[in-house]
């Protein structure tokens, strides 16, 4: 009944000729799901082969391209003590020599600088970066390789945006994280980077840590003074 009486009304009120206004936020933020998280963000990832003197590999891990001139960040833990560093993409492209621009092993952050690509007038994809901090409970998504040429996606909630870890801030999440996934982004359901994966917390079942992106964020501020 209250169905019908509201379509009365407005028919009245269009016969009437009044003005009739349905208020519609243009503001609100496209959201995604995983499939769609995944298209937006698969060439901004990135496969890392950290390496010995001797060529030989000295750890693995993933990374992600924060800029269009190929600054990109990872964990440090990844790249720590590397003689070179290489660069893999979804496509099979390998670009090398990156270099570390800064790092912070307090927070296990790191900033890096691929080489300019080779095509003329070509620059790299990058994620946007989130402006403001994740909240309890905000659906997420985490990008990493756990093998060279296999790239996977996972989804789960924030289950705290700041736990103090062994003295460090970190974001707790239940997006599932595998080894070589490390370094590799956490995502918001709007496209954006929220943080850099860093590891799993032993003592709870299911939850890993994140790297927030201000602690990338200021890296970044501090390579550009």
């Amino acid at each position: 009944m209250r169905v019908k009486i509201a379509l009365v009304c407005m028919f009245l009120i269009i016969a009437s000729g009044a003005p009739f206004f349905i208020k519609v936020n243009a503001d609100a933020p496209a959201v995604y799901n995983a499939e769609e998280i995944y298209e937006r963000s698969e060439a901004s990832v990135f496969y890392i082969r950290a390496l010995n003197g001797d060529d030989s590999l000295k750890a693995a891990g993933s990374g992600v391209v924060i800029s269009p001139d190929g600054i990109a960040a990872t964990a440090y833990h990844v790249i720590a003590d590397a003689e070179r560093i290489e660069a893999i993409f979804n496509d099979g492209r390998t670009v090398s020599p990156v270099e570390v621009l800064g790092v912070n092993e307090a927070t296990d952050a790191a900033v890096l600088k691929l080489p300019a690509r080779s095509e003329a007038d070509q620059t790299y994809r990058a994620l946007p970066i989130r402006e403001t901090d994740v909240k309890h409970g905000e659906k997420v998504f985490a990008i990493g390789y756990p093998m060279k040429d296999v790239p996977i996606i996972s989804e789960g909630i924030v289950n705290s945006p700041k736990a103090e870890i062994n003295g460090r801030d970190r974001i707790l999440t239940s997006a599932q994280i595998v080894s070589g996934m490390s370094g590799g982004p956490l995502i918001d359901r709007f496209g954006h980077l929220a943080g850099i994966i860093s590891g799993s917390l032993r003592t709870m079942n299911n939850v890993h840590l994140v790297i927030g992106i201000g602690d990338i964020q200021s890296l970044v501020l501090q390579q550009a003074k």
